[in-house]
């Protein structure tokens, strides 16, 4: 496996033609988080679970009923390949490479050009945790610690600010100044007066322990 440092990004893939070969139960996995994030998805395999088959019926993606085929891989941004033959899954690998196209095979760190990450979503509110593949359960250990850091609040405050950094672009022309409310804004301070529900600060506490996170608690 390389060494080199992966490239941490987030990517859009809403509307992008994207390819699950697979259907099982590992499949299901990584099929919800491309319906989530918008994916044009096909998904080939000759038998689907009921997981997929009820996603297939609602039009959140498409199943072709079939083995693989090569040309499965035309106009495809990113494949996952997620059958239960090895030989099949790297000779999709292999496709993909020959014709750019970004691949993942699960469970199989060296036939991958990038990894799911670990995440916790509050919304818009997204962080990832990678372990380049060498301890995805060391991911997920840190996910959960940081769900209980970071609880749904979080999500809601995110829209205040988005809302607050539309507003301060719109009314205050001095950039300096912008930039100070905006960071203000985002502060500790401006988290826990949001969880009070104090006056002129938009939403209210929901009973749990929302304080924000120092970082320390990882240490």
């Amino acid at each position: 496996m390389s060494t080199t440092p992966l490239f941490p990004m987030f990517l859009k893939l809403e509307g992008r033609p994207c390819l699950l070969v697979g259907a099982g139960r590992i499949a299901e996995q990584k099929i919800r988080g491309l319906i989530d994030c918008g994916a044009d998805l096909r998904v080939v395999a000759p038998v689907a679970s009921a997981a997929v088959r009820e996603a297939a019926g609602k039009g959140e993606l498409i199943w072709l009923q079939r083995t693989y085929e090569s040309n499965d891989l035309d106009g495809v941004f990113l494949v996952v390949a997620a059958t239960s033959s090895a030989e099949v899954n790297h000779a999709i690998y292999h496709e993909a490479q020959q014709r750019g196209i970004l691949a993942n095979v699960v469970d199989d760190p060296s036939h991958c050009d990038f990894f799911y990450p670990a995440v916790v979503r509050r919304g818009h509110f997204q962080i990832a945790i990678s372990t380049n593949g060498l301890s995805p359960a060391l991911a997920q250990r840190l996910r959960k610690q940081l769900e209980g850091q970071f609880p749904p609040i979080y999500g809601e405050w995110l829209e205040q600010l988005g809302r607050e950094r539309t507003a301060l672009f719109r009314d205050v022309s001095n950039p300096e100044v912008r930039r100070k409310l905006i960071h203000e804004s985002a502060g500790p301070e401006a988290f826990a007066q949001f969880v009070g529900g104090e006056p002129g600060v938009l939403g209210q506490p929901d009973g749990r322990d929302a304080r924000p996170s120092t970082g320390k608690e990882l240490l």
